[in-house]
């Protein structure tokens, strides 16, 4: 071998650790840079911290719905750095699994900052490595907009690891993390403010799931505000933080979060000097396999601009690694990627929205449609309210979307989902037997298409 390594993969993240893992399992020599932490966005600041402070801000509803059951019982105090801390050990032991994992794989872990110098050389930390293949894996970053006093503000990656939890916290933004937060800091005690220039929430969504599960989050208590944009934070003496409002008014808060958007992280990888084109907004351009403008060089995941998902960039990993090592030329899917938003109450997606179908099939769409109480709720008192949804081409029959809104989402649409996978048609759904009494079944009981 002419070079050090067969494949040098920078970032450590869910897809280069699975890329690297896989190619080592054949047999190839693999080497990792990393600089910062094993796992990527998601283990250290992102899917897994976020998904356990969505657990601790249910408890708070929770003994609000056993009232109605006959059980009497009170959220006497919440401590922000128990969760805070418990948080972060659950972090450093996921830590210590990806390291064992790479190492039982027999990669090469090499701790710095990766610069390409040509289309087969990395500079880490002043010494080179070369490799005849180099796999960019660094994933995205939150950043802030250009607004004065932006420096008071946090994203969400300093957001899992406050001093103090804040009684008062505006979260600025529409989408999917702007919502989850908004519902942490709301569960957990916060006076929460959540704030969108735009005309509603979740931009990209289903328009009915995005209406229907505002109207949910606002009845949580969360002070939704649409339309709305900030023109500059000012920190007062008493470290409080005054909000001025491009609409004239103002807010005082102790915390604002901007969760308005992420960028490609290449700061220092030399791109342009060794050739590798990027879009305007950053992102690198690759082809169906991972390929770069620059033969040698490949990248996947958040960076190369597909949808910015764990579970995509595992699968463009194993996928890569099958068409280098194993002759699969057979691009990556995309379509029918499921996907979930844990706020509160929870959103899950698959397939297409209505908006997209009537775009692609126009009439040739029917729309099944229910919106309901959950079965715990008309006891707990609370007003929580579930949405389905699926969508038929009519013609076909073939089932080309589901959406919900209600407890546990996910855990029904990740279903659905192979089925939809499959090709299943609405006659499929409508034979099946449901299982009672749960939420799920309504997705195989609906007949009457919506008006």
């Amino acid at each position: 071998m002419s070079h050090d390594f067969e494949l040098l993969v920078i970032g450590a993240g869910s897809g280069g650790v699975r890329a690297s893992r896989m190619a080592a399992a054949k047999g190839v020599k693999v080497a990792v840079v990393e600089n910062r932490y094993l796992g990527g966005t998601c283990v250290n600041v992102g899917c897994v911290p976020k998904k356990l402070f969505v657990y601790a801000s249910e408890y708070s509803e929770k003994f609000q719905e056993a009232k109605g059951f006959g059980v009497e019982g009170e959220l006497k105090s919440f401590d922000w750095p128990t969760l805070r801390d418990n948080k972060s050990k659950e972090i450093s032991r996921l830590n210590g699994i990806y390291n064992n994992l790479l190492d039982n794989s027999g990669v090469t872990l090499i701790n710095g900052t990766a610069s390409l110098k040509d289309g087969h050389t990395v500079d880490v930390n002043g010494k080179e490595y070369t490799a005849d293949k180099i796999l960019i894996a660094t994933g995205g970053w939150p950043f802030k907009p250009d607004v004065p006093g932006a420096e008071h503000a946090i994203t969400s990656n300093e957001a899992f690891y406050l001093e103090e939890f804040p009684k008062r916290v505006v979260v600025v933004g529409g989408g999917y993390i702007a919502v989850e937060f908004a519902g942490i800091f709301n569960g957990l005690g916060s006076e929460t403010t959540l704030m969108y220039r735009g005309d509603q929430v979740l931009r990209g969504f289903d328009e009915g799931i995005r209406n229907f599960a505002a109207e949910q989050i606002a009845a949580k208590g969360i002070n939704v505000l649409t339309k709305t944009d900030i023109e500059r934070i000012e920190k007062l003496d008493d470290g409080e933080l005054l909000v001025h409002l491009k609409s004239g008014g103002n807010i005082v808060t102790d915390a604002v979060m901007y969760a308005t958007g992420r960028r490609p992280m290449t700061d220092g990888l030399n791109l342009e000097q060794v050739g590798v084109d990027t879009r305007e907004n950053g992102t690198i351009i690759a082809d169906d396999f991972f390929q770069t403008s620059v033969p040698s060089i490949y990248a996947l995941g958040d960076v190369i601009g597909t949808p910015a998902l764990t579970p995509v960039a595992l699968a463009q990993g194993m996928k890569l690694v099958a068409n280098f090592y194993a002759g699969d030329n057979t691009p990556m899917d995309y379509s029918n990627i499921p996907t979930a938003v844990f706020c509160q109450p929870n959103i899950a997606t698959v397939g297409l929205t209505e908006e997209e179908a009537v775009a692609e099939f126009g009439d040739d769409l029917t729309v099944f449609e229910s919106s309901f109480k959950p079965m715990k709720h008309t006891i707990s008192g609370l007003p929580e309210r579930s949405m389905m949804k699926l969508l038929v081409q009519t013609s076909t029959d073939k089932v080309i979307g589901a959406h919900m809104v209600g407890p546990d989402a996910g855990e029904i649409v990740q279903g659905l989902a192979v089925a939809i996978k499959a090709g299943a048609t609405k006659a499929v759904f409508d034979s099946t037997i449901g299982i009672h009494p749960t939420a799920a079944e309504e997705f195989v009981t609906m007949r009457s298409p919506r008006s």
